[in-house]
């Protein structure tokens, strides 16, 4: 029952991922943290690419040289585990064109605490980021407060979160130093997208901010409908829970400027068409979705000055709620058309694959920079780039909305079949953890004796799988499909 093994996914989470990380350097003859940061970002079927070359002495000295705060990652135990695959030589280009904007990949910083100003963007550009929505600029004083962040951790986990709460707003800076540094970056950087993102609060303020975009060069403007802790009223979540509002703004907007307009918009909503299709009818080339969610958390170490207030939630824990907008705009007729955004959790190429197989042919990320540096955008254009060749795709336009057909109405889910689980008994460690669960929250349908195995009463099973989802030892697989027993 079990093994002794080290479990290969748990163990990498372990890694810290440390700035200019010692166990390569202790190697010294590839980058085993990079490799680790490989298969912690979903490449594990190339990981070992950074590892090749590295003897039994090499992995040693680099497990030596840990710094982990508790014990160090069995690297020796993750490198033997490590699957091997034939290296592509020939990855396709992950080009694609968005609101006649020829775009290097997908890939963009969101508007946000990640491109504040010409330094940190440059950056982003030099690591391969292809574009940028810069933290929106107004023509108010914007000031902040501190603390402004609060997180949601992983049980137990410090440093890995599954939400981050943010009180940010927006730029601090004088409107016309924003757009000077818009103004640099397209300068330097001709070939990258620099979108500045703009908010007003009166028809005249959109299109100052318009103009002054517009007078600095950039390539589109996407107008931030969706902030959700403005501390004026009449501005962000505010307009874009307003369809009138929306399709007001969108319009002066679209009668000033000559470049592509995308309305970014608030998921404090319930059904975000509507102020979409307000965007669209005024002629928006695009849609960015979602902004940050309306939420609370009360840790203490985030109140300010004895207060809390409601503020903005996002990283992987909203990226089922944008998904589920995005599905939405993009399964609306009306809008068939339009180009989509999506933002939301995004912090691997496979949560990337599956905005785009929804429908978005651009992708904003913020939160995952925000914990793991720029440095993730190798592991973004890599996965989506393998996982093409793998299929034989060479345009990744083709990807664009390829999961839509598959979405259908619960009515018309079949449900005159079923699958159940299965047991491995190698696998399974005996914890029991699916029985409780199954008499506790499921059927009733697992029981649980002496030897310490579970075992299915089929004639109870209703096939949920709650009791895989929270076996830890992976133990528990799916049968196929059959009919149901009448």
């Amino acid at each position: 029952m079990g093994n002794n093994r080290v479990n290969f996914q748990e163990e990498v989470s372990r890694c810290l991922l440390c700035n200019d990380a010692p166990c390569s350097k202790a190697c010294g003859k590839n980058d085993i943290a990079r490799a680790l940061r490989a298969v912690r970002f979903g490449n594990e079927a190339i990981a070992s690419q950074w590892i090749d070359g590295c003897d039994s002495d090499d992995l040693e000295r680099a497990e030596q040289a840990c710094i982990h705060y508790n014990h160090a990652v069995h690297i020796r135990e993750i490198a033997s585990q490590l699957p091997t695959a034939p290296r592509v030589e020939q990855l396709p280009s992950l080009k694609i064109d968005f609101c006649g904007l020829e775009c290097e990949n997908p890939f963009f910083l969101a508007s946000s605490a990640v491109c504040t100003n010409y330094e940190m963007v440059a950056r982003a550009f030099d690591a391969g980021w292809a574009g940028v929505f810069y933290k929106t600029i107004c023509l108010d004083d914007i000031k902040e407060v501190s603390p402004r962040f609060d997180v949601v951790h992983r049980e137990g986990v410090r440093g890995d979160f599954t939400a981050l709460r943010n009180m940010e707003q927006l730029s601090e800076n004088p409107a016309e130093v924003d757009f000077e540094i818009l103004r640099r970056l397209k300068q330097n950087y001709p070939n990258k997208i620099v979108v500045a993102s703009i908010m007003g609060s009166t028809e005249e303020q959109w299109i100052e901010l318009a103009k002054m975009a517009d007078a600095a060069g950039v390539d589109a403007i996407e107008l931030n409908f969706s902030c959700p802790q403005m501390r004026i009223a009449g501005m962000g979540s505010d307009v874009g829970q307003n369809p009138e509002l929306v399709t007001f703004y969108t319009s002066y907007v679209k009668r000033t400027v000559s470049i592509p307009v995308i309305p970014k918009m608030t998921p404090n909503i319930t059904f975000m068409s509507q102020p979409a299709m307000g965007a669209y009818f005024a002629g928006a080339d695009a849609i960015s979705a979602i902004n940050t969610i309306k939420s609370v958390t009360m840790d203490e170490s985030s109140e300010v000055s004895g207060k809390w207030t409601v503020s903005g939630l996002s990283g992987r824990a909203v990226k089922p709620i944008a998904l589920r907008f995005i599905l939405e705009m993009a399964s609306n007729p009306v809008m068939k058309n339009i180009k989509l955004s999506g933002i939301g959790g995004i912090e691997t190429w496979r949560d990337a694959l599956e905005f785009i197989q929804l429908g978005c042919s651009n992708l904003q990320v913020c939160t995952s920079v925000m914990q793991y540096g720029y440095r993730i955008i190798d592991d973004l254009t890599l996965g989506l780039q393998h996982y093409m060749a793998g299929r034989g795709i060479d345009n990744l336009a083709d990807l664009v909305g390829e999961q839509l057909p598959n979405f259908v109405k619960p009515s018309d889910l079949d449900r005159d079949t079923v699958v159940y689980p299965t047991f491995d008994r190698e696998q399974c460690i005996g914890c029991g953890r699916c029985y409780i669960s199954c008499m506790d929250g499921g059927h009733q349908a697992i029981t649980f004796g002496e030897d310490r195995l579970p075992h299915l009463q089929g004639s109870k099973c209703v096939g949920c799988h709650l009791c895989r989802l929270v076996c830890p030892a992976g133990a528990i697989g799916m049968s196929r499909r059959v009919k149901k027993k009448l």
